[in-house]
């Protein structure tokens, strides 16, 4: 649906985008030549949707809305996993394939030393230009990509090094191939043995956080949020699609499902948010990295005096502790009795 100039919406350029990049996948050559056109036609609605070019923040320096923070993490010039890799951790050295596959280049697995210590890092790249997002499929992780990470996770665990997890990631590729080679296995087993990695585990969402293809990797014993990134089981493009059949119900959407750090750290899904520059993390990215890295830093130091027991421990009870609501409005009834008797 286009808006009301007539125009495309994101969502629309976005999905025009994903179904020519399978097209092109497959060998369709016109589909392969139409790729650059339409990735510029992206950054730039993009750029539009923000206000300019270099995101500002909101002029009357109100908190920014879920939708303007949702904008900003997808920024073309924003920050991605290798960058992080690059300037916060030395010596890493690239691990791949799944030993059953291939290797799925839409996450990137190995070692590096974080601060002189030798630790594991699995991070989902989106790709800067439009070649290198063709070839990491947009961080789109294939079944072959989850089961890279968790062995490359099982083998930090083995010798007790830390692992520090990126998420950036619109999503599990929803592929045909990838559902004929086990996508919902693969993201559930690494759920599962996650919480048995007996070593510290800490994840940090650097953009966008979607679905299952977030959650394959994101069970920790810390888990950070970039100020303006976002955490959500669905886009609001999406929502809006699906609850009002309008895109232009986007920013309302994003406000409801409470995907935004400040939301999602008061649901007591996150343990701390991150700050960013003014404006978002490419306004300034090494005041982004060397937040983060002080943030990385002190959990890290917290979660090493532990022992396997308590960190076991502790990681049980952060993901049992989610999603627990009270009914206010059985509360309400149960005390009326009282209130009446007391009378």
């Amino acid at each position: 649906m286009a808006d009301r100039k007539g125009r495309p919406t994101l969502r629309e350029i976005e999905s025009d985008l994903e179904r020519t990049t399978r097209q092109a996948a497959q060998g369709d050559r016109q589909a392969r030549r139409r790729l650059p056109a339409l990735q510029a036609r992206l950054d730039n609605a993009r750029s539009v949707a923000t206000g300019d070019r270099a995101t500002p923040a909101p002029a009357d320096d109100r908190p920014a809305t879920a939708w303007e923070r949702y904008q900003i993490s997808a920024h073309k010039d924003r920050p991605l996993s290798l960058d992080y890799i690059r300037e916060l951790f030395t010596e890493f050295h690239e691990i791949h394939g799944d030993r059953l596959f291939k290797d799925d280049q839409a996450v990137i697995t190995g070692m590096a030393r974080f601060e002189g210590s030798p630790c594991v890092i699995v991070g989902q790249q989106k790709g800067r230009d439009v070649q290198e997002r063709l070839r990491r499929n947009f961080g789109m992780m294939h079944p072959e990509g989850y089961r890279k990470a968790l062995r490359v996770m099982n083998m930090g665990a083995k010798f007790r090094l830390p692992i520090f997890v990126f998420i950036d990631t619109k999503g599990a590729f929803p592929g045909v191939g990838a559902e004929e080679r086990g996508q919902a296995e693969a993201i559930a087993r690494n759920i599962r043995d996650m919480f048995a990695l007996r070593t510290p585990v800490i994840v940090t969402v650097i953009g966008e956080g979607a679905s299952g293809g977030a959650l394959g990797v994101g069970v920790g014993d810390r888990v950070l949020m970039l100020e303006n990134a976002w955490y959500n089981v669905i886009s609001p493009e999406g929502c809006a699609a699906i609850l009002w059949k309008d895109n232009a119900m986007a920013p309302r959407a994003a406000e409801v499902l409470k995907l935004s750090a400040p939301d999602v750290f008061n649901l007591g899904i996150v343990d701390e948010i991150v700050a960013e520059p003014e404006g978002g993390a490419h306004r300034a990215p090494q005041a982004t990295y060397d937040a983060l890295r002080a943030s990385l830093r002190r959990h890290l130091a917290e979660l090493s005096k532990l022992e396997w027991p308590a960190l076991q421990s502790a990681r049980f009870a952060k993901y049992r502790a989610m999603g627990v609501f009270e009914d206010l409005g059985a509360a309400a009834e149960k005390s009326a009795p009282r209130a009446k008797a007391k009378k």
